[in-house]
């Protein structure tokens, strides 16, 4: 079925009625300004979610969320969970955790459909952590964005990526070297995510789920940023010994 991407054009003293509760009509001018200046804001700030959000609402459209709302109308699970439209609500998670996340809430889409969509795919956020088993810090959430990007093709995602220039040269060179390339190959070999009805395989085995999903877990990162501090450690305490030794045959 060909993707069917809607466009409209129209005066900002002509703004249209939202199409539901929280949308903001925005022209091409504005969709644009709005990309930029969340993209400078959130490169700025990392712990700016609402702009994180908004850069994403930004550049989905015209094509990429129609494809990935199109993907989950040729999907049995996708089309169910269009059908249902389920929340990540305190049903299926604590309210405590609730608590920490950023307002999910979608207003510069137009299709409401389409909304739903790109809020389902940022409440699942937690969850493709537990799926590829990254870590949640700064490392891991960049593996994770190119995943996301190999699989959603959503921009956002490649676009998080220019995080990596904050990271320090050791863990730039095992992104490149390890989870690029994991990232990549597993993200475009996996069913597309956005179709896992996650509150009902909440008690499956991770395992399990990505062997059916066909996702190869990625070196435990946690295990090789220890395996680089403990390496450092004894090149550090093997240049002190030497010292030593030097030290000694000079006295002597």
């Amino acid at each position: 079925m060909p993707l069917r991407i809607h466009t409209r054009s129209f005066s900002v003293l002509s703004r249209p009625k939202p199409n539901y509760p929280g949308h903001v009509p925005l022209t091409v001018v504005e969709r644009c300004g709005l990309a930029v200046g969340s993209a400078l804001g959130s490169m700025l700030d990392h712990h700016r979610h609402d702009l994180v959000a908004a850069l994403g609402e930004a550049t989905c459209k015209p094509y990429f969320i129609t494809r990935l709302r199109q993907s989950m109308l040729s999907h049995p699970t996708g089309r169910r969970i269009l059908r249902d439209r389920p929340r990540i609500s305190s049903q299926t998670m604590s309210l405590e955790h609730l608590r920490t996340l950023p307002d999910n809430s979608v207003r510069y889409i137009d299709d409401p459909e389409e909304a739903y969509v790109m809020q389902r795919y940022r409440e699942s956020h937690d969850f493709y952590h537990a799926l590829t088993g990254l870590p949640v810090f700064a490392e891991g959430e960049i593996a994770l964005k190119a995943f996301e990007f190999a699989n959603t093709l959503l921009p956002m995602t490649a676009l998080s990526m220019a995080a990596i220039v904050k990271l320090k040269p050791a863990a730039r060179r095992r992104f490149w070297s390890t989870y690029l390339p994991w990232a990549v190959s597993n993200g475009l070999r996996a069913e597309d995510v956005i179709n896992i009805y996650w509150e009902e395989v909440l008690e499956k085995d991770c395992d399990q789920l990505r062997q059916e999903l066909g996702i190869e877990k990625p070196p435990d990162l946690r295990e090789q940023r220890k395996m680089m501090r403990d390496q450092k450690k004894a090149q550090k305490a093997a240049s002190e010994a030497r010292q030593t030794v030097g030290q000694g045959i000079m006295s002597n």
